[in-house]
């Protein structure tokens, strides 16, 4: 049985860890030994949930399994999470008693428990399962309280955190590899040098960076240590001949991408990296205002219409939550799309430089539509295909889970570039935060990757009223 479990469930080794699986210097000299209780909304979020948490035991209560079950018939991302824990599970019981517990690979077992505790009136609740679900993670506190064992409810419900807490529980978050926003990769860096070195960079089209290594497409600005109004900005390549890595000069785009032109250096990186056909892979982060997506969508364009590299630009945007029907709306899947899509449309119709007469004249975005160039995608129906020779575009890329932008990227066929655009300060999703969502997801994974490039686009340029809305509100 052990073999055949090998082959259906995901190596431990490949399971993402939480904060909480990774114990405290105090607790590795006492080589504390955990018990994770968790709740059903971790498991709607990432299945794989069940195998993060190192050597140590995961208990999920008869409820979480029982709320699990009420999702399974969900055409949406969290029915087919659902389906995935179910799977998960029977699978494990192949190898053994779920009561008693079932060996996972990396050393700690996984077993589903009930409780006849009740919790005090005063905290429980009549709202689904929560009270049963928390009463389970109590029982074990207090039966564990002598031991050397420690009882760690894990949930994302802010609310069923505080409570665990008032009734004595310890509880935390699960944080697959959460990143403080503030400290995210931003794909460029500012470096101080003496002024000779910049003329050197503007005579040669090359300088030697002081440091050997750079992530593969950093940006760097060079600034003057004399004169720091003076700079030149260039993206760092590794010379592996030199065992250095040297800074090489980017386009003005003098002649400007679709009628438009860089207004400041992030966006000058942006599209250097939105049209270099090697990279295949751009993240943008910014807030409103930024120019990510118009950005996107002009290289795009440029790309499919002057330089034919593409067949046509894919767009799309989560239409939230992602896996939700559009059924709901009247009309063919374009018309069901246009409240969605409404701020592309407004994008591509910027770009195509349209006057308020021709605009009234019936002219729109749908002329790139119907010449094939541009096409519109819901995310709903992506599972399953391959996506070739596309310039694809997904906008407020900060409500994919994890799981959904994997879904996302590996529909990438030959010769297909994805761009993700998205502010992780506006997040519509209850089930990813700024921290853990798929679009920093990505961010992270793909940083060392050479055929990857990021920017985050700090200064706003849609309006001087728009920039500080963004900035103060």
């Amino acid at each position: 049985m052990a073999t055949k479990k090998s082959s259906k469930l995901p190596r431990n080794s490949n399971a993402r860890t939480t904060k909480a699986s990774s114990p405290s210097t105090k607790d590795a000299r006492n080589h504390t030994h955990k018990i994770f209780v968790l709740d059903t909304n971790v498991l709607l979020h990432d299945p794989r949930a069940i195998f993060s948490f190192e050597d140590n035991d995961v208990v999920i209560p008869i409820y979480v399994v029982e709320e699990i079950d009420t999702f399974k018939k969900d055409l949406s991302e969290l029915g087919r999470n659902a389906r995935q824990v179910s799977r998960y599970l029977d699978q494990l019981r192949e190898d053994g008693s779920l009561a008693t517990g079932v060996k996972l690979d990396r050393g700690g077992t996984l077993r589903v428990a009930t409780t006849a505790l009740e919790l005090p009136e005063d905290i429980s609740t009549d709202r689904g399962q929560d009270s049963k679900i928390m009463a389970v993670a109590l029982e074990l506190t207090l039966a564990t309280r002598k031991q050397s064992s420690k009882v760690v409810f894990i949930t994302k419900d802010t609310n069923l955190r505080i409570r665990a807490d008032a009734v004595g529980i310890y509880t935390e978050d699960f944080e697959p590899e959460r990143v403080v926003i503030d400290e995210l990769y931003k794909g460029w860096q500012e470096i101080e040098v003496d002024g000779p070195q910049i003329d050197r960079f503007y005579a040669e089209g090359t300088l030697t960076l002081p440091e050997p290594y750079y992530a593969p497409n950093e940006y760097i600005c060079l600034k003057d240590r004399d004169r720091p109004a003076r700079t030149a900005i260039g993206r760092a390549r590794l010379d592996s001949d030199a065992n250095c890595s040297r800074l090489q000069p980017l386009d003005p785009y003098k002649t400007g991408v679709w009628g438009i032109r860089p207004k400041n250096r992030e966006q000058h990186f942006a599209l250097d990296a939105l049209l270099d056909d090697n990279i295949k892979l751009v993240t943008l982060v910014g807030k409103a205002g930024s120019g990510k997506t118009l950005l996107a969508i002009a290289a795009g364009l440029t790309k499919v219409t002057d330089a034919a590299i593409f067949q046509r630009m894919l767009v799309s945007r989560p239409i939230f939550p992602l896996g939700r029907d559009i059924g709901y709306l009247p009309g063919d899947v374009e018309e069901k799309l246009n409240p969605w899509m409404q701020p592309i449309f407004d994008n591509v119709e910027f770009l195509m430089g349209l006057t308020a007469k021709e605009k009234k004249r019936g002219r729109s975005h749908k002329e790139l539509i119907d010449l094939g160039i541009v096409q519109i995608e819901p995310l709903t129906y992506i599972r399953g295909r391959s996506i070739p020779q596309q310039y694809m575009i997904v906008d407020e890329a900060q409500n994919l889970t994890p799981h959904e932008v994997k879904t996302i990227i590996s529909r990438a066929g030959e010769g297909t570039k994805i761009v993700l655009t998205g502010d992780p300060y506006q997040i519509d999703n209850p089930y990813v935060d700024q921290t853990n969502n798929g679009l920093i997801h990505v961010v992270n994974r793909f940083r060392n990757e050479k055929i990857a490039a990021h920017v985050v686009l700090a200064k706003g340029e849609r309006s001087e009223l728009a920039e500080i809305a963004a900035n103060l509100l």
